[in-house]
């Protein structure tokens, strides 16, 4: 049995803490062990001291509606010298704006789910806020059964890097992802 929490939101910038790129992974589409320990530690302040864990959410979903590609100005941390100046080199990334998220988040006991279902949460940036709107109880079966990507974490033949988890000295993070129904959401 899983105790399920739906939160929405208008948009929300998936924004991986990794280091791999979205053109190598299309990270958009799913959420990183990195993310779902985030969104763990600040529903739970208690997990804070044990990184690379997470006990409390069992499992996640997540669709939405469109993405919209948005850029982003980024600068390196070195400076670049010359005789008469100092600056540091500047990039362009591309980061995809999810239009009307949806995110089901699982847990293991109603406790749990009832202190989250009392909070917001972010989708990796504090201005990305979804929103949390129904609680339920679900059998596996039913929570399978909701459209939407999901990172499994494990590691098998078909799993792929996902990123470096910054929460546990940055050691690789490995899924297999999962598609179910329609998880992009018709307007």
């Amino acid at each position: 049995m899983y105790h399920v929490v739906k939160y929405t939101g208008p948009f929300g910038f998936i924004k991986p803490w990794t280091a791999v790129r979205d053109s190598e992974t299309y990270s958009q589409q799913f959420l990183t062990p990195s993310i779902i320990e985030g969104i763990e530690k600040k529903l739970f302040p208690e997990m804070l001291p044990k990184p690379g864990i997470i006990e409390k959410i069992a499992r996640h979903k997540l669709s939405y509606a469109s993405m919209s590609v948005q850029q982003e100005v980024t600068q390196a941390k070195g400076w670049k010298i010359s005789k008469k100046s100092a600056m540091r080199e500047r990039s362009v990334l591309n980061r995809g704006v999810m239009i009307n998220p949806i995110l089901y988040l699982a847990f293991w006991n109603e406790e749990d789910a009832a202190v989250a279902a009392k909070q917001h949460i972010c989708l990796c940036r504090n201005e990305d806020v979804l929103l949390p709107h129904v609680s339920a109880v679900m059998e596996e079966d039913a929570f399978n059964e909701i459209p939407g990507f999901e990172l499994r974490f494990n590691m098998s033949e078909e799993s792929f890097l996902v990123g470096y988890n910054r929460f546990d000295e940055n050691k690789p993070m490995y899924g297999t992802l999962e598609i179910n129904g329609e998880s992009i959401l018709k307007l």
